[in-house]
């Protein structure tokens, strides 16, 4: 771009371009008194000439000197004939009035005709002025209109894709100086803008504004479909996706696509098995921030999320609306091959294992492989010699939790497994089928 390569050159232009701004704003302020003061004062209308004709005044003054005049003749001639000047007939006042009327009259009309057309010069006389200032700075590629050429230099740089401003502690380069001024609070830690409600600072005016509609409970940006609202217009856009079904951001590796950035950012730690969030107090790591803070719980205690039914209390919403299946008997997830529903989505996905055959867990000492994780947990034991699951009544130990509630049935008692032809009970479903063979004489 030629004429601003330097950026004195281009303060230089924006002086001159505020002082030509300044005359013009003058000129317009000029042209909106100018009518300003004829349509307050109609009565003056007349005032509009050039510099080569008589003032207003002077013309109102001679006007008024030839009808008194006129007025003196025509009473001159009622004295010849013996008529007395105090009480004039009604002819001669007749005369006298239509003659004063009709000048007037006639005066009158010169002087808007003059008006008109001086206020038509000086309207002319501004489109001209603000066409051709139109025409002086116009993008050639976007056909965007500017005040002046260095306004113009600015907007050219994003088709030329010229940075001149760059910051000295990163490199990363800006079109203008106003973003680079504001990306560098990000080194120097400035924030200037304060809430004056809660006192918390911000680096950018946007971002005090933005918050303060926390306080003030404000939203906005609301959907013109379904009429939620929001404080932001980025969640906005986020929702209007759900309506539209629209996903753009695609994985690279697997190709699945997410409506929001961040989902697709989430997504793809599962590929690298990056897992940036790390609990301070067990040191446990985590690819998402929800997933941590959700674990942080454990540590606490906390359980904010209660059934309204039973009043079990879970760490994450996503657990009690599972739970709440249990008293609504929803079943959402439906296998495709033979129909059996599920509560939960994952297993749903362990369920379509046995169609599929894939058992993706395996074990690391003997090569077993298993469809579900904790089988693969529940096999390990055999390895180890781990008996983690203790009887409190026996104090006998068990490698399975399952093992442990057969086995405590025969200090309580139960036998919930019942054959429906001759009704006997049993403490385990082994058994029950065992015994089921002796009807169908196996």
């Amino acid at each position: 771009m030629s004429g601003f390569n330097e950026p004195s050159q281009l303060l230089m232009s924006v002086k001159k371009e505020i002082k030509e701004d300044e005359e013009f704003d003058d000129f317009l302020q000029e042209y909106l008194f100018a009518n300003q003061t004829v349509e307050e004062k109609p009565g003056l209308e007349h005032d509009c000439k050039t510099e080569t004709e008589r003032s207003p005044t002077l013309a109102c003054k001679e006007e008024k000197s030839s009808l008194m005049g006129i007025k003196e003749e025509d009473e001159s001639d009622l004295r010849e004939y013996g008529r007395d000047d105090s009480s004039p007939t009604r002819d001669v006042q007749r005369i006298l009035s239509n003659r004063g009327s009709n000048s007037e009259e006639k005066i009158n009309k010169e002087r808007c005709h003059n008006h008109s057309q001086c206020r038509t010069t000086s309207y002319q006389k501004l489109l001209q002025h603000l066409d051709t200032r139109k025409k002086q700075h116009e993008c050639s590629q976007y056909f965007k209109f500017f005040a002046g050429p260095s306004t113009l230099a600015i907007h050219q740089q994003i088709h030329t894709g010229e940075r001149p401003h760059e910051c000295s502690q990163c490199g990363k380069a800006f079109t203008e100086i106003g973003p680079l001024k504001i990306h560098q609070r990000i080194h120097t830690g400035e924030k200037p803008y304060l809430c004056s409600q809660c006192g918390k600072t911000f680096s950018q005016m946007c971002h005090l504004k933005t918050h303060q509609r926390i306080h003030t409970g404000e939203k906005p940006h609301q959907c013109s479909q379904c009429g939620k609202a929001f404080s932001q217009i980025g969640p906005l856009k986020a929702h209007q996706r759900i309506h539209s079904g629209e996903k753009s951001h695609q994985c690279s590796q697997c190709g699945k696509t997410f409506s929001l950035m961040g989902n697709l950012k989430a997504h793809q730690r599962i590929h690298t098995g990056e897992k940036p969030y790390q609990c301070s107090q067990c040191g446990k790591t985590f690819s998402q921030i929800c997933s941590l803070k959700a674990h942080h719980r454990v540590h606490s205690g906390e359980k904010p999320h209660q059934c309204s039914q039973c009043g079990k209390a879970f760490t994450e919403i996503g657990n009690l609306k599972e739970h709440q299946r249990i008293h609504t008997g929803e079943k959402p997830y439906q296998c495709s091959q033979c129909g059996k529903s599920f509560t939960r989505i994952s297993n749903l996905k362990t369920h379509q294992r046995i169609h599929s055959g894939e058992k993706p867990h395996q074990c690391s000492q003997c090569g077993k492989t298993f469809s579900q994780m904790c089988s693969l947990k529940r096999h390990q034991i055999i390895h180890t010699g781990e008996k983690p699951y203790p009887c409190s009544q026996c104090r006998k130990t068990f490698s399975q939790m399952c093992s442990l509630k057969t086995h405590q049935m025969i200090h309580s008692g139960e036998k919930p497994h019942q054959c429906s032809q001759c009704g006997k009970t049993f403490t385990q479903m082994c058994n029950l089928k065992r015994h089921q063979r002796i009807h169908h004489g196996e």
